[in-house]
């Protein structure tokens, strides 16, 4: 009957074992009756059969039917919640003290919203004497359903009342408030049109709030973060221009349910202009926040919010900043922007919590090469080698492959010239020439006709027994010199004629 989601039959078969007095533990049927009522979101059929079950316990003095606290608090939530009844209620907790089911914070939690809803402010002062008595260490669940009532009444002068009660009794620690709590609160105040109360309200909380509470605590930010889950941000911003208004300082909890919204609906512009307003009050976000709202800056192409924002952390003094600067990096290199790479990186080489190395410069002269802005790859190459940053294999390999699709096969040789001095042989203390490398210098010296460098490479080659493919470098050859005369260079030039005959050896082209 649970699983097919049917109460009637269940509710017939239980009215049916009492009427034929076959009575079977509670524990076996009683909790699944509430599972199936709370599925259905009516307890009003469970009430009755709760009742009745009680009735013959007691009569018949059965221990075995003695329902559970679950259940209990079950038939509280009916005669509270549903009917609203006082007389039903407090026969329920009657019943329990007679059978000896201890009461909990849920139960005292139904009575509350019960009693704030009738505006029974006696009665709720002796439930707060009750649950010291009982021993209750968090009031949470008590006041949420005593703000519940109160609102739902309303009669929000108690809801502010309640809330900045409860701050005091804490001592400012923070209430744990769920979002259902307030969402009623929000909607509560805003039916009423009582924007600048609720203003007034996060104003006070405030100013009893410890500093030392936790943000997402804050009676500030649950408003407000309500507001933004309700799909009601124009009112947010309507309580913090109220706040504004009042003078009443705004505090971090305020501020991050709305930036929250702006990373998630991408206005990333305004994002970074709330952040430098909360670093000019002094207030600093924590690291994770910076990352999303950089991430969603790069998301959607608005690199100047992400800059703002990371120099806006730079100057917080956020220890970690290495996660933003890749997630910038990342962005602008899939985004084909080396220029900005390039400014960036600049800005921010020698900020010590950065760890900067030579792939970053790496992926900028890359870029660049790859969009044909040559005179600006080797720019940034020779900022990179000022800063002290030493040139890789990689980072020659964009060069050269750079110069070879514009032809500048001159740059290249200009290349080799600085890679032959760094290149040893035995230790590898500065580079090491690998297979790549060596194909790429030959390569495009063997289309640029510098055959006397081409023999330096093979000679380098050679020494670290890296192996060479000649098939490709006499295709080159024939592509590009084919038409070339050892008897034109005697008369020019000796030693490119030895350097060529040494080339066409080596490579299997005298013939």
């Amino acid at each position: 009957m649970r699983d097919a989601n049917n109460a009637a039959p269940a509710f017939a078969l239980v009215k049916c074992m009492f009427k034929n007095r076959f009575f079977i533990p509670f524990s076996l049927w009683g909790d699944v009756l509430v599972e199936i009522c709370r599925k259905k979101g009516n307890f009003g059929g469970f009430l009755q059969v709760f009742n009745e079950n009680c009735r013959i316990a007691i009569d018949e003095k059965l221990n075995l039917l003695k329902p559970s606290l679950a259940a209990c608090n079950a038939a509280l939530e009916c005669c509270c919640r549903e009917l609203g009844s006082i007389t039903d209620a407090e026969k329920v907790v009657e019943t329990m003290s007679v059978l000896g089911v201890r009461p909990d914070e849920c139960s005292f939690g139904l009575l509350a919203y019960l009693y704030a809803l009738k505006g029974l402010k006696e009665k709720i002062a002796e439930l707060e004497g009750l649950i010291s008595g009982f021993g209750f260490p968090d009031k949470g669940v008590f006041l949420s359903n005593l703000i519940s009532g109160f609102v739902k009444c309303g009669n929000l002068a108690s809801v502010s009342a309640t809330i900045l009660q409860g701050l005091r009794e804490t001592d400012g620690q923070g209430l744990c408030f769920g979002e259902g709590t307030y969402n009623e609160v929000v909607n509560g105040f805003l039916q009423n049109g009582s924007i600048k109360d609720l203003a007034t309200l996060i104003g006070e909380t405030q100013t009893l709030e410890s500093p030392s509470t936790i943000v997402e605590r804050s009676i500030g930010y649950g408003i407000i973060n309500a507001c933004v889950s309700l799909g009601l941000l124009d009112k947010a911003h309507m309580i913090f221009d109220e706040m504004n208004a009042q003078g009443a300082s705004l505090g971090l909890g305020v501020y991050l349910p709305i930036l929250k919204a702006y990373c998630k609906e991408q206005r990333t512009a305004e994002a970074a202009q709330l952040v430098t307003d909360i670093s000019s009050l002094g207030l600093q976000l924590d690291v994770s926040t910076y990352d999303c709202l950089i991430e969603a800056s790069m998301s959607c192409q608005d690199f100047q919010s992400a800059f703002s924002m990371f120099r806006d952390m730079k100057e917080a003094r956020i220890p970690n900043l290495q996660g933003s600067y890749l997630t910038i990096m990342t962005g602008l290199t899939e985004s084909h922007r080396p220029e900005l790479m390039a400014a960036f990186l600049d800005e921010i080489v020698e900020d010590p919590r950065i760890e900067i190395g030579t792939h970053d410069w790496n992926s900028i002269i890359h870029a660049f090469c790859k969009a044909g802005r040559l005179e600006d790859a080797r720019r940034t190459f020779r900022r990179m080698t000022f800063l002290q940053f030493e040139p890789n294999e990689q980072t020659y390999l964009s060069l050269i492959n750079g110069y070879v699709t514009a032809e500048k096969y001159f740059n290249v040789l200009m290349l080799w010239n600085e890679v032959k001095r760094k290149v040893s042989a035995e230790g590898e203390k500065k580079l090491k020439l690998d297979n790549t490398l060596v194909d790429a210098f030959l390569y495009a010296l063997v289309k640029g006709g510098f055959f006397d460098a081409v023999m330096q490479v093979v000679e380098k080659s050679q020494e670290m027994k890296i192996f060479v493919d000649k098939w490709r470098y006499k295709q080159a050859f024939m592509e590009k010199h084919k038409k070339l005369r050892l008897s034109k260079l005697r008369r020019k030039n000796r030693s490119k004629m030895e350097a060529l005959i040494a080339f066409k050896n080596w490579a299997g082209l005298s013939a």
